[in-house]
C-alpha cells in the first residue's frame, strides 16, 4: 500500500460537502467613480495639510521649550549666586560683630552694640529677601512667559 499518494479525508469529503470558492476579480480592471477618487484625494490632502500644521507647530512648541529651559538654567545659576552673596555678606557682619564684642568693657556696651548689630542685620536681611524675592519673580516671568505665548501661538498654527 503506498502511503505518499493516500490523502487525509477532511469534513467536506466525509460529509460530501460542496467545497466553496471565492469567485476571482481582476481588480486592475475595476473602475473607481471619479467622486470616490476625488473624495480620497481630497482626504488625503487635508491630512498631509493637518500634518503639516502640527509638524510646525510641534518644532515651535520644542523651540520653545529648549530656550525656556535654558533662561531657567540662567535664571538659577543667577539666583544660587545671589545667596551665595547674601551668605558671605552676612557671615562677614557676624565676624565683625564678635571682634567688636571682644572688645567689650561693659553690660551697657554689649547692649548698645547688640541692639546696634541686631537693627542692622533686620534691615540686611529684609533688603536680601527683597531682592531675592524679585530676582525669583524675574526668572519665574522669564521662563514661564515664552512658554505661555508659545504654547498659544503653537496651538493657532495647528488649528
Amino acid at each position: 500500500m503506498d502511503t505518499a499518494a493516500a490523502k487525509p479525508a477532511t469534513i467536506d469529503s466525509l460529509f460530501g460537502m460542496p467545497k466553496f470558492e471565492m469567485p476571482a476579480f481582476d481588480v486592475s480592471k475595476m473602475q473607481v467613480p471619479e467622486v470616490y477618487r476625488e473624495m480620497a484625494e481630497k482626504g488625503i490632502a487635508q491630512a498631509k495639510d493637518t500634518y503639516d500644521k502640527i509638524k510646525v507647530a510641534a518644532e515651535d512648541a520644542t523651540e520653545t521649550l529648549k530656550n525656556s529651559y535654558t533662561t531657567a538654567a540662567k535664571g538659577v545659576t543667577n539666583y544660587n549666586v545671589k545667596v551665595i552673596e547674601v551668605s558671605r555678606t552676612n557671615v562677614s557682619a557676624a565676624f565683625d560683630f564678635a571682634q567688636k564684642l571682644l572688645n567689650v568693657k561693659s553690660l551697657s556696651e554689649f547692649t548698645e552694640l547688640s541692639t546696634a548689630h541686631a537693627h542692622k542685620q533686620f534691615e540686611v536681611w529684609t533688603e536680601q529677601a527683597k531682592e531675592l524675592t524679585a530676582l525669583t519673580q524675574q526668572v519665574t516671568t522669564d521662563t514661564v512667559e515664552p512658554i505661555k505665548t508659545g504654547v498659544t501661538k503653537a496651538l493657532k498654527k495647528a488649528a
